[in-house]
């Protein structure tokens, strides 16, 4: 069996709320490194929302979640791979707890998420679970298991830390991925592990990052293009393949996925902030954390609560 990784993230642009980094692992035979999964598992999931007939769409966030129709697609699938994982998460803090147990004490600092235990997650539609039970026993068919899934979610006041340490937003994402392929490396000591990665922004090369990240690694490097950088590392017998490719989520099952899953904490944790501000004065409108907007809200914030002491380092994240 080889481990079949992907990462991928939610709210890199954004002026409010946090990033979050995501990634989902399946142990598949090795056929199937290079198949493409949503023809595999074509009986459970689907790629598009059209003729889904009850099975899972498992696509990139952007094209699972719509504002305006709440979180739907991405709350069912997130919660029936869960389920497909052993866990059930009752609320937020149940959630955080299995995909990033390591940023609650920070979360609990900021007034907007002290309440994450009355934030009860959806059961989902009546055929969630048909779903899951579905999309596991697909899995099992061909071989293969749904074996990881984590999270890193980097709150305001952490993420700002870490950009005014290391000066770019851009290494603070690698640093994420790092921390996450890590832990992929500790779980699974004897496999193989093959990991694709969405690129963001122009980055090509890797080479030198990647040196720093896995110190005494041998590192090959397969190919470094405009659209795909793909490198080899070996050490003591372990093998690592890492992708950064364009579009990775719209290419890969578990970039999806991993999508799916940074997408549906974010917006979860949004909502906090949200109702916690608009609890205070309700005439507010709700924001989803975006440059332009998150601007607006902050204003709106500054004009209707001026009584509120704003912690600006916890609200407000650096460029």
């Amino acid at each position: 069996m080889a481990i079949l990784a992907g990462i991928d993230e939610a709210g890199f642009g954004p002026l409010l709320g946090p990033l979050v980094v995501s990634c989902t692992a399946l142990a598949v035979p090795p056929e199937l490194l290079e198949a493409d999964l949503w023809q595999a598992l074509a009986r459970s999931v689907g790629k598009t929302r059209k003729h889904l007939g009850g099975r899972l769409l498992i696509a990139d966030s952007k094209k699972a979640y719509h504002r305006e129709e709440g979180l739907g697609h991405l709350e069912r699938t997130v919660l029936a791979v869960l389920q497909c994982w052993g866990k059930e998460p009752a609320h937020l803090t149940e959630l955080l707890a299995s995909l990033c147990p390591d940023c609650l004490p920070r979360l609990r600092e900021y007034p907007w998420y002290q309440k994450m235990e009355q934030c009860p997650l959806s059961r989902g539609p009546a055929d969630m679970k048909i779903a899951a039970h579905v999309f596991a026993g697909d899995l099992e068919a061909r071989g293969a298991k749904l074996v990881h899934l984590r999270s890193c979610c980097l709150d305001v006041a952490y993420y700002n830390t870490l950009v005014g340490r290391v000066k770019n937003k851009s290494q603070v994402l690698f640093i994420a991925v790092t921390q996450l392929i890590q832990g992929l490396l500790e779980g699974f000591s004897d496999e193989v592990i093959q990991v694709h990665v969405d690129r963001q922004g122009g980055r090509a090369h890797y080479r030198e990052h990647l040196l720093r990240s896995f110190p005494g690694w041998d590192l090959r490097i397969v190919e470094e293009g405009t659209e795909v950088s793909t490198y080899e590392l070996r050490a003591g017998g372990r093998q690592l393949r890492l992708s950064f490719a364009v579009g990775a989520d719209d290419r890969y099952l578990p970039v999806a996925l991993a999508s799916m899953v940074s997408k549906y904490l974010r917006e979860l944790l949004m909502e906090c902030m949200n109702e916690y501000f608009i609890a205070l004065d309700g005439s507010l409108k709700p924001t989803a954390g975006y440059w332009q907007d998150g601007q607006r809200f902050v204003e709106d914030l500054r004009r209707r609560l001026p009584h509120v002491a704003l912690d600006t380092e916890k609200l407000i994240r650096c460029r």
